[in-house]
Parts: C-alpha cells; sequence; structure tokens
C-alpha cells in the first residue's frame, strides 16, 4: 500500500493524476489529510475531486508553540494509523508528520519538492524549515527543472537519489484541463457579479505558513487605492476563514464554497496573488498575473524572467501594475507547449 499525506492545496491537485494511475494499475492507496479550526481548504478540495481519505491531527495555526503541538500530536496519530493500515511507502510534498513518521517505521521515502528555498538562488540560510525536515529523509526526491540540483545535494542526497522532471507543477493538473467561460460568467453571477466589467482574482499570501515572516498589509492597501482607480469586480479566493478578509476587504466578493477556481484564473483579466500555486495556473492560462509573495522562488523567478508574471513590493506598484496591465493576456502557450508531463515515467519510478 502507498501512502499519500496531503497538507496543502497543492498536493491535492499534484498527486490527483498520479493516485488515479496508481489505482489504475492496480495498487492500493491510501491517503491522509488534516484540517483545523479557519483551515479546511485542503478537505474540501479532496472532496471536490472526489479522493478517498481519512483526516488523522489537525493544522495548528500560525502560532510556532501551536505547531509543534499540534505537529507532535498528528505523528503519533498517523503512526498508529498507517502502521494498522500496512502502509509500505510515503509519497508527498514534503509533508513533515509523514516523513518523521516514515522514517521512524523504516519506510521507504519519496518527495517531491518545487521551493526548497525562499530565495531563487542558493542562498541555504533561506532553506524553509519544511525543506530541512523531510528532504535529508529522502530515498528519493523529485525537483522541477529551474530548482538546481545543488541545492538538493546540499539536502544530504546523492546525485542518483534526485530525480529531475521537465514541467512546471501546474503543469501535471492542467495538461487537459479544459476551462469553460460559461462557468466563469455563471460564478460571476452567482456571487452577484456583473461578467461585463473587468475581473479581479485576488489570493492572500500563506501568512500562516511557517516559511512567511508575518502578514504583509501591502496587497490590502494597495486593492483599497486600486478600487478607487478602477470600474472592476473584486473577487477573493480566501485561504484561511472568508470572514477575515470580507472584513478586511468590505469592497471585495469573497468565495465562501471551495469551487474549481481554475476556471476563474483562465478568463479573469487580472490576477494578485501573494502565494505560489495560483500565480503559477494563472500564468499558465496567460491571464496577467503580479505577484505580492514576500519572496521569489525558483518558480516565481522563471515566470517573472519568462515575462509571465510581475512582481509588486509595495501598495504603489499593485496599483500602477495592476492598471497598466489588466486585460492583457501574455505569451503562455510558447512557455507551456514546451512542457512535458510524463506521468507513466513518475508513476514507474514510483514503484521501483
Amino acid at each position: 500500500m502507498i501512502w499519500f499525506d496531503l497538507v496543502t492545496p497543492k498536493s491535492v491537485m499534484f498527486f490527483k493524476p498520479v493516485i488515479k494511475a496508481l489505482q489504475e494499475r492496480g495498487k492500493k492507496v491510501l491517503v491522509t489529510a488534516r484540517e483545523g479550526l479557519g483551515y479546511s481548504e485542503v478537505v474540501e478540495l479532496l472532496k471536490l475531486h472526489n479522493i478517498e481519505f481519512v483526516n488523522r491531527g489537525f493544522f495548528g495555526g500560525a502560532n510556532l508553540s501551536d505547531k509543534l503541538k499540534a505537529s507532535i500530536h498528528r505523528q503519533l496519530e498517523l503512526m498508529e494509523f498507517v502502521e494498522k493500515e500496512g502502509a509500505k511507502k510515503l509519497v508527498c510534498l514534503c509533508s513533515v508528520d509523514a516523513n518523521r513518521v516514515a522514517f521512524g517505521l523504516g519506510m521507504p521515502i519519496i518527495n517531491f519538492y518545487d521551493i526548497p528555498l525562499s530565495d531563487h538562488t542558493t542562498n541555504f540560510k533561506r532553506a524553509l524549515p519544511q525543506a530541512r525536515l523531510t528532504l535529508p529523509l529522502s530515498n528519493k526526491a523529485f525537483r522541477p527543472f529551474m530548482v538546481p540540483q545543488e541545492i538538493f545535494v546540499r539536502f544530504g542526497l546523492e546525485e542518483d537519489q534526485i530525480f529531475e522532471y521537465k514541467f512546471l507543477d501546474v503543469v501535471a493538473w492542467l495538461h487537459d484541463f479544459e476551462p469553460s467561460r460559461e462557468f466563469y460568467e455563471k460564478t460571476l453571477l452567482e456571487c452577484g457579479l456583473d461578467p461585463k466589467k473587468p475581473t479581479i482574482v485576488i489570493r492572500e499570501e500563506e501568512y500562516k505558513a511557517s516559511y512567511v515572516e508575518k502578514k504583509f498589509p501591502f496587497l490590502y492597501d494597495g486593492l483599497v487605492i486600486l478600487k478607487d482607480k478602477i470600474d472592476a469586480n473584486f473577487l477573493v479566493i480566501p485561504r484561511y476563514e472568508p470572514e477575515v478578509v470580507a472584513e478586511i476587504l468590505p469592497f471585495c466578493t469573497v468565495l465562501q464554497e471551495k469551487i474549481v477556481v481554475q476556471h476563474l484564473l483562465a478568463y479573469c483579466d487580472l490576477f494578485i496573488g501573494g502565494g505560489g500555486t495560483l500565480n503559477s495556473e494563472a500564468c499558465y492560462f496567460g491571464t496577467p498575473t503580479i505577484s505580492t509573495r514576500s519572496f521569489i522562488s525558483h518558480y516565481d523567478k522563471f515566470l517573472i524572467d519568462e515575462e509571465l508574471m510581475l512582481k509588486a513590493d509595495n501598495s504603489d506598484e499593485v496599483v500602477e501594475l495592476a492598471l497598466k496591465y489588466i486585460g492583457k493576456k501574455n505569451k503562455a502557450n510558447t512557455v507551456f507547449d514546451e512542457m512535458v508531463f510524463d506521468l507513466d515515467a513518475i508513476v514507474d519510478e514510483i514503484l521501483k
């Protein structure tokens, strides 16, 4: 039995085709997840995509002490559960709890990771806590082509343990996705918005994550200025509690339920995001994208260098870039069409 611990929205989307392919080959798969007060996005996404899972443990929140307590409790729950279920191998996007449990039980570990550093160089002082606590335990580690091999070697891996793949992670689930204009317009109408107006979709930074220094306010400040300069729909895809976002940005419409947001990213006129995955997805569709992330990762740098994404570091830049690029599609196809998602090769390597 192959165990997947899916603790981020991205891990759900990335492993969805992998899990399906393994099951089609007759392999047994076990999926675990977690949720917590104000954080249900992962389990909602699993339900939306009909992936069977079992919740074990909970999300610790933003406080470091609470995170540690939640992690310790979750490791015990996972250990007892996966041992009972007979899991033989772990596959994940560097889930700390799952890596610790699998290592302690002598289980082979396969990690996929595209953001080992909160930086786009090889500055190891910017190594993410998740990477430090997981990559050194890997039997195999997969990295996308834009992350240097040197970084994974410095985490203590041998060259023959590291496998490169030739695509940006979002290609794994978007290469065969067909966006629907009808779905997009229907969603706007259900939100009380006018589909004829320009639409700006917004996503906050993952400020409760251990690798984010603090909650930076300039995205919110920029949106407050921008609303008075353009007659547009402002639609927020919340990361945590939607009520909190609605209070901070009362002029924005905040999605209350989990939907297939890729339709929105494909057809909106501008995406402003403080994270990584939705930014990359918007870029995939050629949607003008402004990153307000507090750092630039290797794949962020790749998207910026390919002129698929813009970077704003203060509220004035958010406003300036939004007004300049809203509605201007870019050359995404020429970049992403060259990427190959070889699902069979990935599954073969997992099974070896």
